[in-house]
């Protein structure tokens, strides 16, 4: 195989990983959101969520990314192809981050938060000092988990018009006849992004505060 040939798999990765973070970020927003209403309590915000999580846990990642692609148009927003799979990525990752973030909530140590509002904390100090800093630490490994698996599932979007890694190395693979060698070398690159990706993750949960490990 080319150098050439390897260097369109490289750019095509950009748009993999380009695509990923940015989905990954805003799932990540939008499961904030969730998860402080599956805490709330209260039931006109638990519900919702709820069945939000349901949905874009239980509907596989390539009927929700078709379901958008085809929905927004239908409902007169024409958006590009990217857009559309961003958003079918953030709302599916938001559905996962979310039960991630609501299970550390839920595991900082009721003894801290009352230790903390004894020495006088408010609870929005309480929260951002006790509460954030311990959850983030516990559900780290998971939110890096859940990015690897958002990187891999991101070559579902070629089914809207994106041409990302497995994309281009499909669309190589039909015209110069080489399917092992240009699959191979796109799973090589996938490998190295998420090898990189766990490293990463590894050195800022080192250095993240919270319960230490």
């Amino acid at each position: 195989m080319s150098i050439k040939l390897f260097e369109l798999l490289l750019q095509a990765s950009i748009y993999t990983v380009t695509i990923s973070v940015v989905s990954i970020l805003i799932g990540f927003a939008i499961a904030i959101l969730l998860s402080g209403m599956l805490l709330s309590g209260r039931g006109l915000f638990v519900r919702p969520a709820q069945i939000f999580i349901s949905f874009f846990r239980g509907v596989p990642l390539l009927v929700q990314l078709l379901l958008i692609y085809n929905l927004l148009p239908g409902i007169g927003i024409n958006v590009p192809s990217i857009v559309a799979a961003i958003i079918g990525l953030s709302l599916c990752t938001a559905a996962y981050q979310a039960e991630n973030l609501r299970g550390g909530f839920a595991s900082v140590p009721l003894g801290l938060v009352e230790s903390a509002e004894m020495v006088g904390l408010t609870p929005r100090q309480t929260f951002r000092r006790i509460k954030v800093p311990i959850a983030l630490r516990l559900t780290f490994p998971a939110l890096v988990n859940e990015a690897i698996l958002i990187l891999k599932a991101s070559s579902l979007v070629s089914v809207v018009g994106i041409v990302e890694l497995t994309r281009m190395a499909q669309d190589l693979a039909g015209s110069t006849f080489l399917p092992l060698q240009l699959f191979a070398s796109a799973g090589l690159i996938y490998l190295v992004i998420n090898w990189l990706v766990a490293l990463a993750g590894g050195l800022i949960e080192s250095r993240l505060p919270g319960v230490p490990r």
